[in-house]
């Protein structure tokens, strides 16, 4: 019979999965390669605006660490242990209070990190690193 099913046919009793492990594995691998290359931003800067320079933002506290090693809060000069007296009564006054610390590059990473441990043992969650962007040159026209 030309239309009818032939005796020697075998029927599929199985799905081979193999192409699709490896398909899987294959993605698998992908996504942890290019994990690595995503960029999250982790330093959140949250500057204050004024408009005359004469008021302030209720919860913001500046803490400037300059090149001599001089620690200066919201511009007064201060000791370490001042200054954690001082953060200890802003967060006393405002659970909510957040810091922006400023500190010289030229300045040893242990200090500024020190600087960071006083602040976050103090109870501000909170704090920004205040940084300077690098202004990117103009592209320069193209010479014919």
């Amino acid at each position: 019979m030309a239309g009818g099913a032939q005796d020697n046919e075998e029927e599929i009793t199985g799905i081979n999965v193999t192409p699709l492990v490896d398909v899987v594995l294959v993605l698998l691998i992908i996504f942890m390669v290019t994990a690595n290359f995503i960029v999250r931003e982790t330093v959140e800067v949250d500057l204050p605006r004024a408009a005359n320079g004469g008021e302030t933002v209720q919860g913001l506290v500046n803490v400037v660490l300059d090149k001599d090693g001089k620690l200066y809060f919201d511009g007064t000069e201060m000791s370490e242990a001042d200054l954690s007296t001082k953060v200890a009564e802003q967060v006393a006054k405002d659970k909510d209070t957040r810091a922006i610390i400023s500190a010289d590059q030229s300045l040893p990473y242990g200090r500024v990190m020190r600087l960071i441990d006083v602040v976050k043992g103090q109870g501000i969650a909170k704090f920004a690193l205040n940084i300077e962007k690098d202004v990117a040159p103009a592209a320069s026209p193209a010479v014919p």
